[in-house]
């Protein structure tokens, strides 16, 4: 696990998380293999963070994605010119969703039912039994995170949750959660980039060769 090596080395003070993370790497494969999408949430900068994610999985992130022959030619039959110029410009996906993304089902469901649901509503709507939920939150505590998570379980997905060093309501209800080793918000914000960075990187190697 190349990437993740590099990333203890860089943050000797992640060692302790390693296990979750090789973990956390593990489910994001399956996940992949199988058919399935990532689902990512949080809030405030932990919003940004999985919109960052969804980033680094729908496109090339270090390597070039290039399609499939048989999408190419589909691309091509469908589009003549235009879709040959589209196949040597898209790239393949990892498929990914930020479910802070969605303002007007948010503000919509927020208003009328329950604010604290609304990333719950879009897990309902989405996950199926191959996906994966990646929950950002640096309390581990955020209730709408929290109750993603309980969706996420009940459909049948998998949780993937990032938080800081203490215990919280997502170790009860995620089923891997890497606790990093910090309190202070931002800080913990600015450990969790590396760690998303280097699962996005070695899930990409694991599917795309150079």
């Amino acid at each position: 696990m190349k990437h993740i090596e590099e990333l203890i080395g860089k943050y000797p003070s992640l060692s302790d998380c390693r296990e979750a993370i090789e973990s956390a790497l593990a489910v994001m494969i399956r996940c992949f293999e199988s058919g399935g999408k990532a689902l990512v949430c949080g809030n405030g900068g932990s919003s940004a963070d999985a919109d960052h994610i969804v980033g680094e999985l729908m496109k090339g992130f270090r390597k070039a994605r290039p399609l499939s022959g048989e999408l190419v030619a589909k691309l091509t039959e469908a589009g003549g010119t235009l879709g040959e110029k589209m196949a040597a410009k898209l790239q393949t996906p990892l498929r990914a969703i930020n479910l802070c993304s969605q303002t007007a089902l948010i503000t919509a469901f927020s208003n009328d039912a329950a604010p604290e649901f609304a990333y719950a509503q879009q897990v309902i709507g989405y996950a199926e039994e191959n996906d994966v939920l990646i929950g950002l939150s640096t309390s581990g505590n955020a209730a709408n995170v929290i109750a993603a998570g309980v969706a996420a379980k009940a459909a049948g997905a998998s949780a993937i949750g990032l938080c800081g060093k203490n215990p919280c309501e997502m170790d009860k209800v995620f089923d891997y959660v890497i606790h990093v080793p910090e309190t202070e918000t931002y800080i913990v914000q600015e450990l969790h980039l590396p760690i998303y960075h280097a699962l996005c990187s070695a899930v990409e190697d694991h599917f795309f060769a150079e």
